[in-house]
């Protein structure tokens, strides 16, 4: 059992020395339909989804290794203002000294020799030419940032510094030789590796690239991605009526993609309509389409036919998990996939998290956070075989399970700080618990719904 609050080792979906091979043969093992029960007595029905649904954490392995198995994505140059959360495919090296010149490091006076010195008249400010050299007894005013003169000893900072009745300027501490100067490749050499490849780009990282002398940086490009909400009884303004829904996926699911790593191409409502469905997948130019709802067994339910009708290679066709089992992940196109998200919002933040979270993290070369637990503040009812992801809120070292949590509901999520998962059979009070964090999640939270 891992101490609260303390990080677990990382599952086998974040390894990095599987081939392309293992990972299809990983992927086609899912598809035979491996199971962790026997099959209810009388339930075997040829090709019966529930017999195919593959356990949480091996869907989740399968996105991840799926995406790595694919065609490899060419890196794009990216200008300093666009790339931030993408991750660095070349090293960023140094292109110049820094700093590049020798800098005072204080307001003060740029000093030569023992004192009292001599002031001049003109001081020297940043971001002007090379400032005459000193000679010994003289001193000049000098700003941060700005360029040293020739033969300097020391900076004076400016509140060890006096000036007597003659203006003779007097230290009044012991100073040091190269006291407060910034020596030229004091951080860096030309040529030096700042940051390896593989680095996420954050705006610290901006700030170095761009002190480095990049106006560009090269990058792994965001995985684009395309939002299919299907559905006829889905309203998109006002209140429902009529046996009409408002449609909570279509403003939810873009920028939770965005905050995953994605960069979303469109949106369309493709409502009911097989043959509109088909034309959207076939026609799509997106390394990930998301679905909405359409992947169980109803009489609308279109997404299994059509992507048999356009010869998709099926890799989780359904995930033991609660809410969101129907979800599934299929390869449209070589380099391209389709997770099929439930239609019950809820359910298709499973899917999302389940499925097009490894997916589109791999895809954009982000490293896998690794896995965090906390003990349980109560106990959670499990599901008898298949995992449960129930919204909880963090309260120092515990996590506390929130109500609200049925497929069809936001009102948990909405207040939640991540999503516990909860192993079959259900977990006790106290029991260390796998979470899985929100990016946007901030803690102290003080409605607690529960």
């Amino acid at each position: 059992m891992t101490a609260p609050g303390t990080r677990a080792a990382a599952p086998a979906e974040d390894g990095d020395d599987l081939d392309v091979e293992e990972a299809l043969a990983l992927v086609r093992e899912a598809k035979d339909g491996h199971t962790d029960r026997p099959p209810a007595p009388g339930s075997e029905t040829p090709g019966d989804h529930r017999h195919r649904a593959a356990p949480w954490h091996r869907a989740r392995e399968i996105a991840a290794r799926a995406a790595r198995a694919g065609t490899r994505r060419a890196p794009v140059s990216v200008p300093l203002g666009d790339a931030l959360g993408l991750v660095l495919a070349a090293p960023l090296d140094a292109l110049t000294d820094l700093p590049s010149f020798d800098t005072s490091a204080m307001d003060g006076w740029a000093v030569a020799g023992p004192g009292p010195w001599e002031v001049r008249d003109e001081g020297v400010l940043a971001g002007h030419a090379q400032p005459e050299p000193l000679t010994d007894g003289e001193a000049v005013r000098i700003a941060t940032g700005a360029r040293i003169p020739a033969d300097t000893t020391a900076v004076l900072r400016s509140e060890h510094g006096r000036t007597d009745a003659q203006g003779r300027l007097h230290a009044t501490r012991e100073i040091e030789h190269g006291q407060d100067i910034r020596p030229r490749g004091q951080e860096c050499r030309s040529g030096d590796q700042l940051l390896p490849i593989g680095t996420r780009v954050t705006p610290a990282v901006l700030g170095l690239a761009a002190a480095a002398g990049y106006d560009t940086v090269t990058a792994v490009p965001r995985p684009r991605a395309e939002v299919l909400v299907l559905g006829d009884e889905l309203l998109t303004e006002g209140l429902p009526h009529d046996g009409l829904i408002r449609d909570a996926l279509g403003p939810m699911l873009p920028p939770w993609l965005r905050a995953l790593g994605a960069e979303v191409i469109s949106v369309r409502r493709i409502g009911d309509d097989a043959e509109a469905l088909r034309k959207a997948v076939g026609g799509s130019a997106a390394d990930l389409i998301v679905t909405t709802g359409g992947t169980a067994g109803g009489p609308v339910d279109h997404v299994h036919p059509i992507l048999e009708r356009l010869g998709a290679e099926l890799l989780v066709d359904g995930v033991k998990v609660r809410p969101g089992h129907p979800m599934l992940l299929a390869r449209t196109k070589d380099a391209q996939y389709l997770v099929g998200l439930p239609g019950n919002p809820l359910a298709a933040v499973s899917g999302l998290l389940t499925l097009a979270e490894p997916l589109v993290r791999t895809l954009a070369a982000h490293p896998a956070p690794e896995p965090y637990t906390l003990p349980l503040s109560d106990a959670v009812q499990g599901h008898p075989y298949d995992t449960r992801l129930i919204p909880v809120v963090l309260r120092g070292d515990h996590a506390v399970p929130l109500h609200y949590n049925g497929p069809a509901m936001l009102r948990g999520i909405a207040a939640a700080d991540a999503l516990a998962v909860v192993p079959p059979g259900g977990a006790r009070q106290g029991e260390e618990t796998e979470l899985l964090e929100l990016p946007w999640a901030t803690a102290g939270i003080e409605v607690c719904f529960t």
